[in-house]
């Protein structure tokens, strides 16, 4: 096929769904990469660890709540107080069923970088190295380290970590963003008035979900998605 007649397809072909666009192929390898990570067996000396973060709104009461009492439910005035806004850090080794939380006041650049300081020393300071799995928001990348600590320190902590990346689109490939999804409704789904409050609640669920040693049986497989999203897939060669 001549030069000519290859680039008169091209249109055709991608409004077809033959050929993909130029960001689904980022979007192919960059998740292949993620469900690659998930099914390789559990290797204490490299833990595979999630990381995300969500916001969590601070609402108080404005009048005392009524408490349970014979043939009468609880009571709860329906006005309430806006306190502001807090931050949960969700890290979520999934293999092991192990997930430390972090509650802070802000959800930013700076903020992330004592959290992974205190992945990288506190909480697998033992390991060979941390395979670290997070989002593409641009509180992410590894330069927050830099931002935060001196160029030697922030370099040493960066190397604690081998970096992955959810595509574009893909962030649910992200287990901890699942995790946090289950902290939602099972501790959060109710009035938390204040950051110590917030950050018991979050402790106690926590301490119960890691004594159950609660893990994450991946079944999305790379196989799998190559036939349910084999339109992102070329399927001829134009070059």
């Amino acid at each position: 096929m001549a030069d000519a007649e290859k680039n008169a397809l091209k249109p055709w072909l991608k409004q077809q769904g033959v050929l993909p666009a130029k960001a689904n192929a980022a979007f192919v390898a960059t998740r292949q990469e993620v469900l690659d990570l998930s099914a390789q067996p559990y290797d204490p000396k490299r833990p595979l660890v999630c990381v995300d973060e969500g916001g969590q709104p601070l609402i108080g009461d404005v009048r005392e709540p009524l408490p349970v009492r014979v043939a009468s439910p609880a009571k709860q005035e329906s006005a309430y107080q806006r306190n502001g806004m807090a931050n949960v850090f969700m890290v979520f080794e999934t293999l092991a069923g192990r997930r430390p939380v972090a509650v802070t006041e802000r959800q930013t650049r700076v903020d992330l970088a004592p959290l992974l300081q205190r992945i990288a020393e506190a909480w697998y300071g033992e390991v060979e190295k941390i395979v670290l799995v997070c989002d593409n928001r641009n509180t992410h990348p590894p330069a927050v380290l830099s931002e935060a600590f001196a160029l030697a320190e922030a370099r040493r902590l960066a190397e604690r970590f081998e970096w992955h990346y959810t595509p574009q689109q893909g962030s649910c490939l992200n287990v901890a963003e699942m995790e946090l999804s289950v902290l939602a409704r099972q501790c959060l789904d109710r009035r938390i008035p204040d950051l110590m409050t917030l950050r018991w609640e979050v402790a106690c669920w926590q301490e119960e979900r890691n004594a159950a040693v609660v893990t994450v049986d991946w079944q999305f497989t790379t196989a799998d998605a190559r036939v349910k999203l084999k339109k992102l897939y070329p399927t001829i060669d134009l070059q």
